[in-house]
């Protein structure tokens, strides 16, 4: 199993800031200097001065994001500003001086003459020069110039106010707490009982905004909720049925990443989780437990990353639907991933019960669709196999092999 740590959503409301001007910290001015060309990553920066007018040194902590705004003509969107990840957290800004952060943005809305503010820190407003699709500058702005209506010139950037009915982010403060965990595809192979295999999954982190919001850690940072839902879909039979369905929702803790050189870096998991299929009678299983996963994650040659998971479980509650399952299944498990970060990578999952000699191992072998293509889609191309024991949770008892080809969202 494998757990991405890169948020895929991006929130359009909440605002994680410094804090507001009218209740800023004393003595402190945040003021927006610059606004560079934009990167061959489409990324724009922005340089952030804070300037001390105290007469004693002060700290000053940085947020991950900050809510800003683009307006032009009538209109205005909101977007996030993203502190550089080579900017520190916090810093110490002597008297009577200045440091200077960076933070950036992406919009490919991005057009000559608006103007670009972020109220959480004051009413300064920096004019856009320059074009969306090459580089942008920017220069302060007097009152009277931010009041003066410029023509709206690109038509396909929604305002704050006419946000389509379907963008659920639009006030949904936490919706950056939600990520990908396990993968998200759909496979096929002809000829058997479960032709195509389908899985939904994410991870929410409860306590998200805090660590957004204060910049510092906290151990309620570690906490999530995941849900991980398999389909397994007999396209072959008459009304071409759902054989199975498994619904998994878990209850963890993700321990941040520790360095113990410069190309090894440990983390672990502990967590409690539900199997089930929402059968009822003879075809219904369910299952719960608690596990344990240390994990260690290596830099290889280029950008080649190798991770080994091993995972310790335990079984708990009633099992009367599935009572020898722990035969099949075991108590031990071990993932092991090798891949490039953007190219090929080869994931497998194993289960043994070293007493009974039963258990299974399942590999994922996935591949950009855009380097295949010279392009979109943002596919991967994904091949799955399966052999052993229970690849679904009806058939916990069943030796099956399996062979599937299709694509996934998440890997």
């Amino acid at each position: 199993m494998r757990k991405l740590k890169v948020c895929y959503l991006l929130a359009l409301a909440g605002v994680a800031a410094f804090p507001s001007a009218s209740h800023a910290q004393p003595g402190i001015e945040i003021l927006v200097s610059h606004i560079g060309d934009r990167g061959s990553d489409g990324t724009v920066p922005v340089e952030v001065r804070l300037l001390n007018t105290s007469d004693q040194s002060q700290t000053v902590v940085l947020p991950n994001r900050v809510e800003a705004r683009f307006t032009q003509g009538e209109g205005a969107r909101a977007i996030w500003l993203e502190r550089a990840a080579a900017m520190p957290a916090s810093v110490v800004v002597a008297s009577a001086g200045f440091v200077s952060t960076r933070y950036s943005f992406s919009a490919s809305f991005l057009a000559d003459g608006a103007l670009l503010s972020v109220p959480a820190w004051n009413d300064q407003k920096i004019a856009i020069t320059g074009n969306a699709g090459g580089t942008a500058g920017g220069r302060p702005v007097t009152t009277a110039e931010a009041a003066k209506p410029t023509p709206a010139t690109v038509a396909d950037a929604p305002t704050l106010s006419t946000a389509a009915p379907a963008d659920r982010s639009t006030g949904n403060a936490f919706l950056a707490n939600l990520s990908a965990y396990e993968p998200i595809y759909a496979v096929y192979g002809p000829g058997t009982n479960t032709d195509a295999r389908l899985q939904l999954s994410f991870k929410y982190q409860l306590f998200g905004s805090h660590a957004r919001q204060d910049g510092g850690r906290s151990v309620l940072d570690g906490l999530y909720f995941a849900y991980t839902q398999r389909m397994f879909w007999d396209l072959g039979a008459e009304s071409s049925p759902f054989r199975n369905i498994d619904y998994q929702p878990e209850l963890f803790y993700l321990s941040p990443g520790v360095a113990v050189s410069d190309k090894a870096t440990l983390s672990g998991q502990i967590g409690v989780r539900h199997e089930s299929n929402g059968r009822s009678g003879d075809a219904s299983r369910s299952v719960n437990g608690f596990y344990l996963a240390p994990m260690a994650a290596f830099s290889l040659s280029g950008d080649t990353r190798l991770v080994v998971a091993p995972r310790l479980w335990f079984y708990a509650g009633d099992l009367s639907d599935n009572p020898d399952i722990r035969r099949y299944r075991g108590n031990t498990g071990l993932v092991v991933e090798i891949g490039e970060e953007d190219g090929l990578r080869l994931s497998t999952s194993s289960r043994f019960n070293f007493s009974s000699g039963k258990g299974s191992v399942s590999a994922d072998l996935s591949y950009p669709m855009r380097r295949i293509l010279g392009g979109g889609p943002d596919f991967y191309l994904f091949g799955q196999s399966f052999l052993g024991y229970g690849e679904n949770l009806l058939d916990y008892n069943k030796h099956t092999t399996r062979f599937r080809i299709g694509v996934a969202l998440v890997r």
